[in-house]
């Protein structure tokens, strides 16, 4: 088992968390795979994803001896779901919304939880209940403005924006003071039409464009 904060770390090095929604298991599989080959090995499994906890054991087992990859579950509505991915193997669970089970029940299996949040109201009840980062989402609609004026009054929140995240302007997010980024279509969009050498090229922009932001940022 992954202790928390190490797994937190593993995302954080990361610095993008690819966020996979694939037509099948092999489809989903082979997404994650190329995202991981390209050097996004952040992956976040969507439960829209057919058996996506059958995907996620696979590769956690697969990856075992791979420290720099770290699988977690995404689009989790419910305690259910959230237990379905952390006996799969999930290091992290992710959802679209808040949802108070989901986040005690992390709390008790020390998994780090990710949820959606939109409103400083959201974001509170998050930390309040143990939330290790906060997912701005959808970040299309929020903008990068919404980081700084969300950690005005929330300096320890961890903000990972999802959705609206692309090559162009990851550099922007960072530079507003994002934690990691989430990235859906603008990385692993091609997957969807079995591109997957596609995916790995885009990874691998993502990943060295990631690194480039670093060393800008340690400068």
């Amino acid at each position: 088992m992954l202790p928390k904060f190490e797994a937190l770390k593993a995302v954080e090095k990361a610095g993008v968390v690819a966020v996979v929604r694939g037509r099948s298991e092999e489809n989903s599989y082979k997404i994650s795979k190329a995202s991981i080959e390209g050097g996004v090995k952040a992956i976040e499994l969507a439960f829209t994803s057919p058996n996506a906890d059958v995907t996620i054991k696979r590769l956690s087992e697969e990856y075992a001896n791979d420290s720099s990859v770290v699988v977690g579950a995404g689009t989790v509505l419910d305690a259910p779901t959230a237990r379905l991915a952390m006996i799969a193997g999930a290091k992290f669970i992710v959802s679209p919304s808040y949802n108070p089970e989901v986040a005690k029940l992390c709390n008790l299996y020390c998994v780090p939880y990710m949820p959606g949040c939109f409103t400083p109201t959201e974001v509170q009840h998050a930390l309040e209940t143990g939330a290790d980062v906060i997912k701005i989402f959808p970040g299309a609609i929020a903008t990068q403005k919404m980081i700084p004026e969300l950690q005005g009054p929330f300096p320890q929140a961890n903000i990972m924006p999802s959705g609206g995240v692309s090559l162009d302007n990851m550099a922007e997010w960072f530079n507003a003071g994002a934690f990691v980024v989430g990235a859906g279509g603008s990385l692993v969009g091609p997957g969807a039409d079995g591109d997957y050498d596609q995916v790995k090229e885009n990874a691998q922009k993502f990943h060295a464009e990631f690194e480039r932001i670093q060393k800008e940022a340690n400068k």
